[in-house]
């Protein structure tokens, strides 16, 4: 964005790691905080992740300034309480007393700075299962998600850290409801945000389901469709594509494209709960309609008639997806082995723009020595810090 963004003037210091921590810190970020991330010497633990954890730090750390400091040091604490009684924003994710051990839980810092917003990201909120380790997919099997997922196939993880990412964004969304509130009060607050808790929200319309209806939650592989028509279907090239008729006029622009004039004047289809009854003897049909027409062109008459629909992609295909590209949904960023790509960004607009990098995903170090700076430290005591491993740069 051209203008001043959002956040700016906002300096928020970040003690986390893997994703939940690290979502929240980005969206402060992308939306024009300071965010400054506090790493050990050799850099956070989740760079060096493998497999399925590979892509997390550079999903979740652009615009952020890597700081690296020995935590443990007299000289590196004494950074950090400088650096914090510059910030508005503190957030961390290490587990339950982690931070209160080196000194920085919220009763500390606090006393440094009397207006700080201190936000913690936990596995579960205050209440009888705060102390254990709480992992995206603990809270998914603990949670219900895991069970209305994978159904007649036994429980299953959603297929993206889904309470991690929403748990960041809810830190997010009370940090910025505190400082919202700072403006008046003109004090700091504790805040939190936890997994478990994001989870049981998740599966709060399940939860009234069950009560509305009167009968068990069936997962999704078992659900009866609330629709007719909300499938995969298999095209004449093998390809399927997702095919979705939702309401009323979906249903007779449908038929009438199809050429499927004797369902649409059947009194029996009148309404969408006789269609979800009569399930059985529309999908025949229509399966036999769509695996005579090609994967685009099913795709391209269900565009020009306003249907919804969807190939079947793949996460790769999306650096390549047409719509993101054009609408600035993707942005530069650069890998921690040095290859150049592009990652999605905030799924938001605002003022007809969108928020991309305005800083790479930092390497360990590379803002010490002006975090350092910028808190009053000359060059030669800049040097010796460094030196002497209490700070650790990459130039």
């Amino acid at each position: 964005m051209s203008k001043s963004l959002p956040l700016a003037g906002v300096r928020v210091v970040e003690f986390v790691h893997v994703v939940m921590g690290p979502t929240c810190g980005l969206i402060l970020a992308d939306l024009g905080a300071e965010v400054i991330k506090v790493e050990p010497l050799d850099g956070d633990h989740t760079r060096k992740l493998v497999a399925s954890g590979a892509g997390f730090f550079p999903t979740y750390n652009r615009n952020k300034k890597s700081f690296a400091v020995d935590l443990k040091s007299p000289q590196g604490r004494e950074a950090v309480l400088k650096l914090i009684a510059s910030a508005d924003v503190i957030t961390e994710n290490f587990r339950p007393g982690a931070m209160d051990k080196l000194g920085f839980g919220y009763a500390a810092l606090k006393q440094v700075k009397s207006d700080l917003i201190y936000c913690s990201l936990k596995g579960f909120l205050p209440g009888p299962y705060d102390h254990r380790t709480g992992l995206d997919e603990v809270v998914q099997m603990m949670g219900g998600l895991a069970y209305m997922t994978g159904g007649r196939y036994g429980p299953l993880r959603a297929g993206a850290s889904v309470n991690d990412v929403m748990g960041g964004m809810f830190g997010a969304i009370a940090i910025l409801a505190a400082l919202h509130q700072r403006q008046g009060t003109r004090k700091g607050q504790h805040v939190q945000s936890a997994l478990f808790e994001n989870n049981a929200f998740l599966m709060a319309q399940h939860m009234m389901e069950g009560l509305m209806t009167g009968k068990p939650v069936t997962p999704m592989p078992d659900r009866v469709r609330a629709w007719a028509i909300y499938d995969n279907f298999k095209t004449s090239d093998g390809e399927p594509v997702f095919v979705g008729v939702v309401t009323d006029t979906q249903w007779k622009i449908f038929c009438a494209a199809f050429g499927l004039a004797d369902l649409l004047d059947d009194p029996a289809l009148a309404t969408n709960p006789q269609r979800v009854e009569a399930r059985p003897r529309i999908l025949p049909i229509v399966t036999a309609i769509f695996s005579k027409m090609s994967k685009q062109a099913l795709m391209d008459k269900c565009e020009s008639l306003g249907l919804p629909f969807a190939p079947i992609a793949k996460p790769e295909d999306l650096f390549e997806d047409p719509h993101l590209n054009a609408s600035g949904g993707l942005t530069p960023v650069t890998l921690l082995n040095g290859e150049k790509t592009k990652v999605p960004v905030l799924p938001i607009e605002m003022d007809g723009a969108r928020f991309g990098t305005r800083l790479d995903v930092p390497r360990i170090g590379e803002h010490t020595r002006e975090v350092l700076a910028g808190l009053g430290y000359d060059a030669a005591t800049i040097r010796q810090l460094i030196a002497d491993k209490v700070m650790a740069v990459t130039d």
